[in-house]
């Protein structure tokens, strides 16, 4: 079976019904039941392009059909996150709950038509490092990198990049400071 120009087996199609039919709906990985974490790892095993160790995919998450999904070690997509297929999660991530990463944007750029008819931009791909955290409610823009060793804060509005060590926050998405300096209140 062939979906938007990707072969994908008999193997994976089962998984991924499995996924969304069964597994995404098991309680959350840190509840008395870890079982539905274990039971969401294994099948994403069989469904993600790269899939590290120790990786966590909590309740609700939703990425499409992933199979161009990469996630590294100790690293972990939050529960009702939304995540498009061909997002790259390096190692040592935290994600936390409602995250919503875009991959496509609506063209605008032609005023004599109205937006609805304009299409789609092209697909971009959102790049995430190692030892990020990613707070509560973010939104990512199409196409971010985020650096490796960063915190973005609970409710931003990713629409750029950043340098590593970076803490981001606001709406829109602004440097708050540098992880590496001492900070005191």
């Amino acid at each position: 079976m062939v979906i938007k120009g990707k072969d994908i087996s008999i193997v994976k199609i089962f998984f991924l019904i499995l996924y969304y039919g069964f597994a995404r709906h098991l309680p959350n990985s840190n509840s008395c039941w870890k079982i539905g974490g274990i039971i969401r790892r294994f099948v994403c095993r069989h469904i993600f392009k790269k899939c590290g160790k120790n990786i966590n995919i909590e309740r609700k998450a939703w990425f499409a059909s992933g199979i161009e999904i990469e996630i590294g070690d100790n690293s972990g997509i939050g529960i009702n996150a939304h995540i498009p297929n061909g997002t790259i999660i390096g190692d040592n991530v935290m994600m936390g709950p409602n995250c919503f990463i875009l991959d496509v944007n609506h063209n605008y750029s032609n005023t004599n038509i109205p937006m609805s008819f304009q299409g789609f931009q092209k697909k971009k791909i959102t790049k995430i490092g190692n030892d990020v955290w990613i707070g509560r409610d973010v939104f990512i823009t199409p196409g971010r990198i985020i650096s490796d060793h960063s915190i973005i804060a609970a409710r931003c509005v990713l629409c750029k990049d950043f340098p590593e060590y970076s803490i981001i926050g606001g709406n829109p998405s602004k440097v708050i400071r540098d992880r590496r300096t001492t900070f005191r209140y």
